[in-house]
């Protein structure tokens, strides 16, 4: 990475693209504290976060997911969420115990499933669900305890053209007070959803705009076509 200047606004949905290989999910894991920053500055929310570690990222409302999946499949799909709204550090295995009895917090589990459309799924087993499930699941342990600012690496990789649809309908319906950065390989979701659009190639931003400028940048377009950009 080089020079990598990105301002987002609160509550804006941006978009992050470009080639594999161009950085982006470095830059992800830089600015969620999983790798650390060797030059810079990182501000979340006017704090100064570079320094900072990943802990204390997520009390200052950061959340993410992985390309990875990182579910408890053993567990039921209410019990992912339960844990997810307990919260970072407080997730330990024997409050699973107080799931009948904690009423309030089960009312935000069902809002959370509502919203991430597995109300009918809540009792199946995380190891049980489709792929695009998984998916819903993983925004849904993002989206279950207070989140401010949300980064999704590669939501909608591996799904299928209707579970790309509800994707797109459950990010649309994100609150507007929450932050979302994404990363997407799919064109289609990301131009869709991200009202603002970083284009990164070889660790370096190229281009920044709307969606209708970043279609339209013959830079971006070269890129896309595996031209090189002095070309």
């Amino acid at each position: 990475m080089r020079d990598v200047n990105m301002d987002i606004a609160h509550g804006e949905r941006h978009a992050l693209i470009g080639p594999n290989g161009a950085g982006k999910t470095t830059l992800f894991n830089v600015v969620a504290g999983d790798l650390a920053a060797s030059a810079g500055k990182i501000t979340i929310f006017d704090h100064d976060v570079t320094q900072m570690p990943v802990h204390k990222r997520v009390g200052l409302g950061l959340r993410r997911t992985y390309q990875t999946s990182a579910l408890f499949d053993q567990l039921t799909v209410r019990e992912n969420l339960y844990l997810g709204v307990i919260g970072p550090g407080k997730g330990h295995f024997n409050m699973l115990m107080d799931v009948p009895r904690d009423k309030e917090r089960m009312r935000q589990v069902e809002k959370t499933a509502q919203s991430i459309r597995l109300s009918d799924r809540l009792e199946s087993l995380a190891g049980d669900l489709s792929h695009g499930e998984r998916r819903q699941l993983e925004i849904g342990l993002a989206m279950a305890y207070e989140p401010k600012f949300v980064m999704l690496d590669e939501p909608a990789a591996g799904l299928s053209q209707d579970e790309r649809k509800t994707l797109k309908k459950l990010l649309k319906d994100l609150p507007r007070d929450i932050t979302l950065l994404l990363i997407e390989h799919d064109m289609d979701v990301a131009l869709s959803i991200g009202e603002q659009v970083t284009v990164l190639h070889e660790g370096a931003v190229v281009a920044e705009g709307t969606p209708e400028e970043i279609v339209s940048n013959q830079m971006v377009q070269r890129i896309y076509l595996g031209g090189k950009l002095d070309e």
